[in-house]
């Protein structure tokens, strides 16, 4: 059957078996590149499918939402999935935010998808940031997030890298790091939330991209909010450390369990990292982190840090905690101004590491993206 010949068995008043038959035909197109290449060039289509994922039941609204997570996991199918509906962010961000929704897990997971491009992730931040009547917005984004029983039916796992991917903006970053709101202290505790990577590293990447804004760092670093223990506690592993080692560390982090596990994806630990270097820019942040101990779990964990990519990471932040500092008038590291020749010659000098790093993984037989 064409996609084509899809279409009257997708639209509202389709004979309900002929409607679930046809929607389980699209899914199938969509998993795979072919198949989501088809559906491409039907708009229609594309239409009817995203109206569908937003019926109650007895529609299936399942099998199209899962179709729409699929086609939105493909960046080439953005431009086509919003031409054919402009208001599928708003209206599947409704979806996700009613506690009552069965599916709003693979809405949530669409939108995660979505919002990685510049365009859709547009279109979402205008009804992100929405006031009432329509009580879209952060705040309940952000409730539901860091409310594991908000939907009873659907865990919403994927709001982690929604919000990763909306915190890229400065205008979501401003009202995360209101001291007024009380937002960011929320998401602190979900960087040990062991139920699932997916939440966990959404929440690590949006405290990452808040690390950005040097102007905030003393007040994350402050008592207020208190950061770089929920950033070195996934990190730190069941090593023991003598006794003046182990006053010099946060109160979290001392004397920890001997089964005490590190963050077990390497890609969370490598943000927990980046999170930290950024919040090393400028000088009063960077004795702060000298002084809280940060180096002691730093050291035991390119130790033990398996992944070479993660190690390098680990080994540049270490390198800042024990070099010397910048000279005068280059204090804040995310403000220099670096000479377009010694630009050149540090991408060189990455574009170097780089190839060093692939050699270490051909020779330990990882495979090659």
């Amino acid at each position: 059957m064409e996609a084509a010949e899809l279409l009257p068995f997708l639209v509202p008043g389709a004979r309900a078996d002929l409607q679930a038959a046809a929607a389980q035909h699209v899914l199938a197109l969509t998993g795979s590149g072919s198949g989501r290449t088809l559906l491409a060039g039907q708009a229609a289509l594309l239409r009817a499918l995203a109206e569908l994922a937003v019926v109650p039941a007895p529609a299936p609204s399942r099998d199209a939402s899962r179709a729409l997570v699929n086609l939105a996991a493909d960046p080439g199918m953005h431009r086509q999935l919003l031409a054919a509906n402009p208001e599928l962010p708003g209206r599947l961000l409704s979806c996700v935010l009613d506690p009552q929704w069965p599916w709003a897990e693979e809405a949530a997971a669409v939108l995660a998808n979505l919002s990685r491009e510049l365009a859709p992730c547009a279109a979402l931040m205008e009804k992100v940031l929405a006031a009432e009547p329509e009580r879209l917005g952060l705040e309940r984004l952000v409730n539901a997030l860091c409310t594991p029983t908000y939907n009873a039916a659907a865990p919403l796992h994927y709001l982690g890298p929604l919000l990763s991917n909306l915190s890229q903006q400065a205008e979501v970053r401003a009202f995360l790091l209101d001291p007024d709101r009380c937002v960011v202290q929320r998401l602190l505790p979900l960087t040990q939330y062991t139920d699932s990577s997916v939440r966990r590293g959404g929440v690590v990447g949006t405290l990452r991209n808040c690390c950005f804004e040097h102007l905030h760092h003393k007040w994350l670093l402050g008592p207020h909010v208190d950061i770089l223990p929920f950033l070195l506690l996934p990190l730190a592993g069941p090593e023991e450390f003598s006794e003046e080692e182990m006053n010099r560390l946060p109160v979290d982090l001392q004397y920890l369990s001997p089964d005490k596990q590190r963050e077990p994806d390497a890609d969370i630990r490598k943000m927990l990292i980046e999170a930290i270097m950024l919040l090393t820019a400028t000088a009063p942040g960077r004795q702060q982190i000298r002084d809280q101990g940060a180096y002691l779990i730093l050291r035991e964990l390119y130790n033990w840090e398996p992944e070479p990519d993660v190690r390098m990471s680990c080994e540049k932040l270490i390198q800042v905690l024990i070099g010397d500092e910048p000279e005068v008038g280059m204090e804040n590291l995310l403000e220099v101004r670096v000479p377009e020749d010694v630009e050149h010659q540090l991408q060189q000098l990455d574009q170097q590491e780089q190839l060093e790093l692939a050699q270490e993984l051909r020779g330990r037989g990882a495979p090659q993206t």
